[in-house]
């Protein structure tokens, strides 16, 4: 038996119907917010990350999948997906035709990391793009909407909304110098990872899970008592605005997040009941991003949710069952089958779930599969109702039959409520 990837998971119809509640709940509600779908491609050259990520992230460093394609190309397997929506937006102009760019992507990620609860090797986003402004009120918005879907999946009682500010390109490298002191009394106790990040980007370490460094990290400097005035003001509005918008959310100097692209605002949805894996979602502004990559000057916000995450806190609160067919055609002999084979397929298209049945089985079997099903209705057909042009219907609940003529309005009128 060939098994999948370790890291790499199936999601079974049992599960999927989660994922789709999720999708389907946020996809309504960036719909009304006047979000577009923008899909973009699993492989990406790798300069791409290089430059958009950071080359000193652990994503670039140590996480991506590279490979040189049959051209010697080199090229990655997407680990995010805000890097290629910035590509595609420049690459197609985007700032020409959408002044203000609202887009979403759903789709996997890929990055080779130790699979775990929570974290696989493949896992699914939904992200979440805002290009060209920059105010304090679209970024309360932006927050609110993650805010929101969180309420619509019905999973705010278990998380956490925290905001925090990680300055500019004024009033950050004053702050680095400050936290770079402070971590070279401790620079021994540090991890391996953090030892090489404390000259390269210091702000990381505050990011990092080992427990030596969190620990370190807790007293440090926090960047929100350094910030400039014009970035002070900024955040100040920001958090007003949440007010405006009604969002409960907590300050949390310690969120810096882990990609080099982010500026200002940084924000997280946490989560106690995962384990390590406390963010469900996360994102910030990354003003310099379109810039960096070639692009015009555009400032942008977004953020990402964790689907495997996100479905794992529903699935603690809701369940859903897969969809019950409304008929089951239980058909004796090849002319029943012929005769009832239109009827189904008309029902079908109409939007009503239908099975039937192919195989030459007894009634007795396949009324097991009817209830199995859990079909509303079964609907029996064999050589005395074709003479008699109807079909016997079973209530499956009710324990009740009753005839109909053996017509597609006869089924329709049941759909409604009624019976011909």
């Amino acid at each position: 038996m060939i098994k999948a990837v370790r890291g790499f998971k199936d999601v079974l119809p049992e599960e999927s119907i989660y994922w789709q509640f999720l999708e389907e709940k946020t996809k309504n509600l960036l719909k009304a917010f006047g979000f577009r779908e923008l899909r973009i491609p699993v492989l990406e050259k790798l300069e791409l990350f290089d430059r958009g990520i950071g080359s000193t992230t652990d994503i670039v460093e140590k996480e991506m999948y590279t490979f040189k394609d049959k051209g010697g190309e080199l090229v990655a397997m997407r680990p995010e997906a805000t890097a290629s929506i910035a590509r595609a937006y420049i690459e197609h102009a985007l700032h020409l035709k959408d002044p203000l760019g609202k887009y979403f992507f759903i789709g996997p990620m890929f990055r080779y990391e130790r699979p775990q609860a929570g974290r696989l090797r493949q896992f699914n986003q939904i992200n979440i793009e805002v290009f060209g402004a920059k105010s304090p009120s679209l970024d309360a918005e932006i927050i609110a909407l993650l805010h929101y879907i969180s309420c619509d999946i019905g999973i705010e009682d278990g998380v956490t909304l925290e905001i925090n500010h990680i300055g500019c390109k004024k009033c950050r490298p004053l702050y680095r110098e400050i936290l770079m002191n402070y971590l070279n009394l401790s620079k021994e106790n540090l991890c391996d990872d953090c030892k090489r990040r404390l000259e390269r980007n210091p702000l990381r370490i505050l990011d990092c899970k080992k427990q030596n460094c969190k620990n370190i990290s807790l007293n440090a400097p926090k960047i929100i008592d350094y910030l400039c005035e014009e970035c002070k003001t900024y955040f100040d509005a920001v958090v007003d605005y949440l007010g405006v918008y009604k969002v409960p959310h907590i300050i949390n100097p310690m969120i810096v997040r882990g990609l080099d692209y982010y500026t200002g605002i940084v924000f997280e949805l946490i989560t106690t009941e995962l384990g390590a894996q406390g963010a469900v979602a996360a994102g910030g502004r990354y003003d310099h991003l379109v810039e960096e990559l070639g692009g015009p000057r555009v400032a942008g916000i977004g953020f990402a949710i964790g689907e495997e995450r996100a479905v794992e806190m529903i699935k603690k609160r809701k369940k859903l069952d897969l969809p019950s067919p409304f008929f089951f055609f239980a058909l004796l002999g090849e002319e029943a089958k012929r005769r009832c084979i239109p009827i189904a397929t008309d029902l079908r298209k109409s939007g009503i779930y239908t099975e039937l049945e192919h195989e030459e089985k007894s009634l007795k079997s396949q009324m097991r599969k009817a209830n199995k099903l859990k079909a509303k209705y079964a609907v029996i057909v064999g050589e005395d109702e074709l003479r008699r042009g109807i079909a016997i219907v079973r209530d499956m609940k009710e324990k009740k039959q009753f005839e109909v003529s053996l017509k597609l309005e006869s089924f329709l009128s049941l759909c409604q409520g009624g019976a011909e």
